[in-house]
């Protein structure tokens, strides 16, 4: 049964943080949201954590995982950027887009793109989970929460627990995040291929 954390959307609780960070270190898998709908994340090296995941989500080898940062200096810890890439992508974040970029040697083999070598990168804005980042200390290996089949990922923290209880080890709720997961920019042609338009403004990139 999922543990359910209840956490204020502007003040998140410090002590409530903490013990779903002390969750995450200890193997949880988490459902969370964002500044563009909820997701799944669990620690970056959690093996056991990235196979729940493409099981909840029936994913194949060939879906881009996220690591989730807290800022800049973190995020490129782990992605391979020029200055021409750099200065789009830092104009842009915060926000709800989602960076497909090549990756370092930091980055596990099993998140990578069989290919492609690549990785999605993000730094959401969002009060909440950038607690739960500060608090960690690293990233937050994260896949969007959109179940087989349905259209629209979940954003109610109420139906997420009632429906991934006995999948998910814990389940943070800060009100209403929207349904509209981010918009996708694969960079690593070069170029900005717009894969994915979602809740960030394609506008810049086009």
């Amino acid at each position: 049964m999922a543990k359910y954390f209840d956490v204020h959307p502007d003040n998140p609780q410090r002590r409530t943080i903490s013990s779903v960070t002390d969750s995450i270190r200890s193997g949880a898998l988490v459902a969370y949201p964002t500044d563009s709908c909820y997701a799944l994340g669990c620690q970056l090296g959690n093996r056991d954590g990235i196979d729940r995941i493409r099981a909840i989500r029936q994913l194949d080898d060939r879906h881009h995982f996220t690591l989730v940062c807290e800022n800049f200096a973190q995020l490129g810890q782990f992605v391979q950027i020029d200055n021409d890439v750099f200065r789009a992508i830092k104009s842009a974040t915060p926000g709800s887009y989602t960076f497909i970029l090549p990756a370092t040697r930091e980055v596990p083999r099993q998140l990578l793109h069989p290919k492609k070598k690549t990785v999605g990168v993000r730094i959401p804005d969002h009060t909440v989970t950038q607690a739960l980042l500060a608090d960690l200390g690293e990233p937050l290996l994260s896949s969007t929460l959109l179940l087989p089949d349905e259209d629209e990922p979940l954003t109610q923290g109420w139906e997420i627990k009632e429906r991934l209880d006995h999948v998910v080890d814990a389940v943070i709720d800060s009100g209403d995040c929207g349904t509209e997961p981010t918009t996708v920019i694969d960079f690593s042609g070069g170029e900005a291929e717009i894969v994915r338009r979602g809740a960030g403004d394609t506008s810049r990139f086009e």
